[in-house]
């Protein structure tokens, strides 16, 4: 099997508030837009960084937390001051992590956490949890 790229949903009642928060903050552009489904992408180059968004249809759950949306990025640092001067709390401050991060963390109107992050070399006590191919 070969996945070609992957996405999430979520469910949720406050869909025009959450992407209006990606279209803002992250340069998401609508793909696809029903108006109770919306397809946003997040990699201007098309290659499958996808997050969709959906209006509770018929006995439908909405969201309940517990999701972290991890974003790999050039520079965490400038991420984070972009999304500070924009105003935004942040829920996990910027540090270095011992597995091998530099992130932070906001959250979106939704209820989601939005890791934001850079590798950078991990701690020692963490290299042996690391597959090599």
């Amino acid at each position: 099997m070969t996945i070609r790229s992957a996405s999430l949903t979520i469910v949720t009642g406050t869909l025009s508030q959450t992407r209006a928060f990606y279209e803002a903050h992250f340069d998401a552009k609508a793909v696809f837009d029903c108006g109770w489904y919306v397809v946003l992408r997040l990699d201007p180059s098309g290659a499958g960084s996808e997050l969709c968004l959906m209006v509770p249809r018929d006995d439908m759950i909405t969201f309940a937390g517990g999701t972290f949306f991890n974003l790999l990025v050039d520079n965490a640092d400038e991420v984070h001051a972009r999304l500070v001067d924009a105003g935004l709390p942040m829920v996990i401050a910027l540090e270095d992590h011992p597995w091998g991060d530099r992130g932070f963390g906001v959250v979106d109107p939704s209820g989601v956490v939005v890791y934001c992050y850079h590798p950078i070399d991990p701690a020692p006590e963490f290299e042996p949890y690391f597959v090599r191919e």
